[in-house]
């Protein structure tokens, strides 16, 4: 048989071409995915949402996203959280439509997969240290920590590995360094709820109106115990503590008289008037049985007492219709200073150091420490003192949330340095 050399020939460039075009095909294709994957936004797995009966615990998700909204607006951010009931998840669409929450294995695999980043939110601790490291773990990418307290060393491994660390105040930042911790960059991280700016003016517009209050015309006052008795919480299931509700009982008469004289003193010697309001569902009956039911029925003609809990919209939209607020709670006060409203803070021991982001801000004076007996005397004069200078007030108020905004927009660029570009 003869062979043609031109049909060898032509069988050889048909077979080189058939290679070429795979070739070149193949790494177009991925030149492309990379391509589609170098412009694609940056992908934030946010860590948070840790409980709903608190609009403190609320308030840490919508402050960190409004942060994340305003430095990387073309971020895609999915948020994985404990709890969105209790109609906290409405909330939160309402606020951010784009959002994306993880809901089931599926979802959490798919964000594991997708996203850049783990960013875990502000909180009393290294709450969901378990979730970051399994996503360390299983997805190997890098995560940051923003705005905790820190009080056991045995979250100090977890925190080394994390890009950074951001302490919401100062005594948690000493202690984590002094324990070890090797994280390249660790500083004081305002809370994530001082930029909360969550509203629903209508629901307080109406609920002041119901009550006679004016805008402007009222200090709000918030009383609690020292350990929250989540056991009074029904859908909570906890089982009494016998000595946290012992410690609560010995020591709530000390810790609210001096609210009481507050409130009292405002009343008699101001035209202000009074609302007592929870920050969390155990504190509505708190504010009941330590002030309202205690006081002269002169003031309290002139106090509000909230029988229901609210959330974190409807709460902010009434502090900033108020002349300032003062009591034994953080997140209040912390969501007032982030809009601008004075706001002191009286704070113990079992509350951790959570309360010395006040002096890290420059608040130290509106910042009272009721295991002191002398300081909680200096209560009554500073807020009679908010309320009768309330344009000097909302000047101290503007210059902490100045120096707030400051440490947020660092913290930001930090975030961004470990961002894909």
């Amino acid at each position: 048989m003869k062979i043609n050399p031109a049909t060898i020939l032509n069988a050889n460039l048909t077979s080189i071409n058939r290679r070429q075009f795979l070739h070149t095909t193949l790494f177009s294709a991925i030149g492309l995915a990379v391509c589609a994957a170098a412009k694609r936004p940056p992908r934030i797995l946010l860590r948070s949402s840790w409980q709903t009966v608190n609009i403190g615990d609320i308030a840490h998700t919508p402050g960190v996203l409004a942060l994340l909204e305003k430095y990387f607006p073309e971020v895609e951010v999915r948020l994985w959280p404990t709890s969105v009931d209790n109609g906290v998840e409405e909330m939160l669409r309402a606020r951010f439509p784009k959002l994306v929450i993880v809901k089931g294995e599926e979802s959490l695999k798919a964000a594991f997969e997708e996203c850049d980043f783990l960013l875990h939110g502000s909180g009393p601790s290294f709450v969901a240290e378990k979730d970051v490291v399994r996503w360390s773990r299983e997805a190997g990418k890098p995560y940051g920590v923003y705005g905790i307290t820190l009080s056991a060393p045995g979250s100090i491994p977890a925190l080394s590995a994390a890009k950074f660390v951001f302490f919401r105040d100062s005594v948690s930042l000493a202690f984590a360094r002094e324990n070890g911790c090797t994280c390249p960059v660790m500083a004081f991280g305002p809370d994530g709820a001082f930029a909360t700016d969550l509203a629903d003016d209508a629901k307080a517009a109406a609920f002041l109106k119901r009550q006679g209050l004016a805008d402007g015309k009222f200090l709000c006052c918030i009383a609690r115990l020292r350990f929250t008795p989540y056991w009074n919480i029904p859908r909570k299931h906890a089982a009494v503590d016998e000595t946290k509700r012992a410690r609560n009982e010995a020591m709530k008469e000390r810790d609210c008289q001096p609210l009481r004289e507050a409130v009292i003193a405002v009343v008699r010697q101001t035209g202000f008037k009074l609302l007592l309001c929870p920050e969390d569902e155990t504190q509505m009956a708190v504010n009941r049985e330590m002030l309202y039911d205690r006081l002269p029925e002169d003031v309290k003609a002139k106090v509000v007492w909230r029988e229901s809990y609210w959330l974190t919209d409807e709460a902010l939209s009434t502090y900033r219709r108020s002349a300032g607020l003062f009591g034994h709670e953080m997140h209040s006060p912390i969501m007032c200073i982030g809009n601008g409203i004075p706001a002191i803070v009286c704070r113990w021991a079992e509350q951790t150091s959570k309360g010395f982001m006040w002096r890290d801000i420059g608040l130290n004076d509106w910042l009272f420490d009721f295991d002191d007996e002398a300081d909680m005397k200096r209560l009554v004069p500073a807020v009679l003192a908010l309320a009768k200078d309330p344009v000097a007030a909302r000047a101290k108020a503007a210059a902490a949330r100045a120096v707030v905004e400051r440490r947020q927009r660092e913290t930001m660029t930090e975030l961004k340095r470990n961002l894909p570009a």
